[in-house]
């Protein structure tokens, strides 16, 4: 059941899926009504939702519940039918969002690497942390510096 994101507790589980892009103004009036039906008619539990920076889906879920292997099975298979829909890619948690003044920015592992050694990327670059696993850590430590991320040994 789809439910307000401010009523789902701290410790709600995160599954957050970035995009390759930025979802464009024409796109989220659409994409916020394939995820609540989606949500509404597939998804039998607690459940929430954001679009973060026009660019992350969040789901959030009841910490109390029970994810099963078919509830991840039918979010995956929304997921790849998103990607194919808006020509993105939502699955890849390893390539790296960063900010870059007020724009999100969106490179493969190689790319960022590269980045770092011509030194478009600091020490004091802001990432995203696709890895958060409670609302808690997405309120807190989704956004982090890059020397406080998972990224840090890139700088060693």
């Amino acid at each position: 059941m789809l439910v307000n994101y401010t009523s789902l507790s701290n410790e709600a589980k995160v599954f957050l899926y970035p995009s390759s892009r930025k979802f464009y103004a024409n796109e989220l009036e659409e994409l916020h009504l394939k995820i609540e039906t989606f949500l509404t008619n597939k998804i039998e539990l607690n459940i929430a939702y954001k679009i973060a920076y026009n660019r992350f889906l969040v789901f959030f879920i009841d910490e109390q519940t029970a994810v099963s292997t078919q509830i991840i099975d039918n979010l995956v298979s929304f997921i790849l039918q998103l990607e194919q829909d808006y020509e993105v890619t939502l699955l890849d948690k390893v390539n790296v969002c960063f900010k870059q003044g007020e724009f999100v920015q969106y490179q493969d592992m190689k790319r960022f690497r590269e980045l770092i050694k011509k030194k478009s990327i600091s020490k004091k670059t802001i990432v995203f942390d696709n890895f958060i696993q409670t609302k808690y850590d997405f309120e807190n430590n989704f956004e982090v510096l890059v020397v406080d991320s998972w990224l840090s040994h890139l700088f060693k």
